[in-house]
């Protein structure tokens, strides 16, 4: 048999799969990418990216519309979409050029077509240039997932939208319904609602942002409601009927009672299913609900074939899949004789994870509830935005941070936060998870003044009955 052509092959090039590589070839692998669309992936080109770009555009004009509030005057002030879909597909370009600037720089070769496995580390790839077949000692599957579309709805990218329509409109909608209040769901219900749009959220579960800390969700929905987003919890869209000048939705209530109301556009953001169908690997890995499963270290069942990502069970965050890439890569290294890397087993406990709508919410680890379901004794503390120095000064005094902590150890167990930048301040905790803090570290940790990060510190101090602000 002929020696493989490569070292590892990674099918998928978004934020797991090209770090993957990455890492591999600065471990001196010999290593090739294999991508069907974009460089970057999901992420960088139709997720994570350009939906931020989009969020700072409204952040702007929220700001400009409010420009009395901060002693400054602003006239004729208007929100272009056109525009801001523009720049958004702009920053995405740009990183874009930027992965590809990457894998020249780590000598990682690019074969840009279709990919599918022929066995357990050798797969060909289908281009306008014919096929390829190619052949490595290790493959990571990072294929990544696209939106669930609505069964008796799928969308067309006129009147019935997935998260990616939402980011390159046809048109600005004039009435707007989400279904899903996830973080895809609430992020567009905020950009929509900050640019103008009349926006509705529908949640099948009991509250908004589901996977949140409860007085997270409760928070949230009641600032979200004050800007003007009408949301229904516990209740479910039954159907759509699609018109060439908008939609129909028949929405069961939280009584359960029925009724149409009409939108001009819909967007579904009801979740995700993993690209691993027609890859040629049903006979390769375990599956669960389409997701491949693997070992901590991100191994399948079968010998030399990895998998990461959100083709793989979640959290589906972006940086959940980049340090599996990184851990999959070290791992493979090992096992090809580099002895020098030690990769450790990705913590799910210690994985943060961020909204970014108006408030910001951010979080890591257990909530208070799972927190005393999994039979802890816990010590919990918050404190307000409205008591910090920074906060007011920036205007953003709504909000709160909520810390957990175990009662007999010590131990940070979680942290909930709502508010301006929180997407910034949780890695703070989320540092501290992974150095296995305890409340007697972060008490004597010092804080820069004036900052937002003091609320971090406040409430752990509140979680101890030492609160100095408030």
């Amino acid at each position: 048999m002929a020696e493989p052509q490569y070292d590892l092959i990674v099918l998928g090039s978004g934020p797991g799969g090209y770090v993957a590589a990455i890492r591999a070839a600065q471990l001196g692998l010999k290593v090739a990418i294999v991508e069907r669309e974009n460089l970057g992936g999901i992420c960088l080109n139709w997720g994570c990216i350009p939906t931020k770009a989009m969020l700072r555009s409204a952040e702007i004009y929220r700001y400009m519309q409010n420009a009395k509030e901060y002693g400054l005057a602003a006239k004729e002030i208007e929100a272009d979409l056109e525009a801001i879909v523009k720049r958004s597909r702009g920053v995405a370009k740009q990183l874009n050029q930027g992965v590809a600037h990457l894998m020249k720089k780590n000598k990682i070769t690019v074969h840009m077509g279709e990919g599918t496995m022929t066995g357990p580390t050798s797969l060909t790839v289908k281009s306008d240039k014919g096929e390829e077949r190619l052949t490595a000692k290790h493959v990571i599957l990072a294929t990544g997932a696209r939106a669930r579309d609505l069964p008796f709805a799928p969308a067309d990218g006129k009147r019935v939208w997935t998260y990616r329509h939402a980011m390159t409109p046809p048109e600005q909608p004039t009435r707007l319904l989400v279904i899903g209040s996830g973080a895809i769901g609430i992020e567009f219900a905020s950009f929509y609602n900050d640019i103008g749009v009349d926006v509705t959220v529908v949640e099948m579960l009991d509250r908004i942002v589901p996977v949140e800390d409860a007085d997270v969700s409760a928070f949230l929905e009641k600032a979200l409601v004050k800007q003007g987003i009408k949301v229904m919890t516990g209740a479910g869209v039954e159907d759509l009927k699609v018109g060439a000048k908008g939609v129909t939705a028949t929405i069961k209530d939280e009584a359960g009672k029925s009724a149409e109301t009409e939108f001009s556009h819909v967007i579904s953001a009801i979740g995700i299913q993993p690209n691993t169908e027609n890859i040629g690997i049903e006979d390769l890995v375990e599956m669960e609900r389409g997701f491949i499963q693997i070992d901590p270290l991100g191994r399948t069942g079968t010998k030399g074939l990895w998998a990461i990502g959100d083709c793989t069970p979640g959290p589906w965050l972006a940086h959940k899949a980049s340090h599996e890439g990184v851990t999959a890569a070290e791992a493979i290294a090992r096992e090809l004789g580099n002895n020098e890397v030690h990769p450790h087993p990705l913590d799910r406990n210690a994985i943060p994870a961020c909204t970014y709508c108006h408030p910001q919410v951010a979080s890591v680890g257990l909530t208070e509830a799972q927190a005393r379901e999994a039979g802890h004794e816990v010590k919990v503390g918050s404190f307000p935005f409205i008591g910090n120095g920074k906060a007011i000064a920036l205007g953003e005094a709504e909000g709160f941070i909520k810390t957990v902590f175990d009662a007999t150890t010590g131990e940070l167990l979680g942290a909930h936060m709502v508010g301006a930048e929180v997407t910034e301040l949780i890695q703070g905790y989320t540092v501290g998870k992974t150095l296995e803090t305890t409340e007697e570290e972060l008490m004597q940790t010092v804080f820069p003044h004036p900052t937002l990060s003091e609320m971090m510190h406040e409430s752990v101090l509140d979680a101890y009955g030492r609160a100095i602000h408030f």
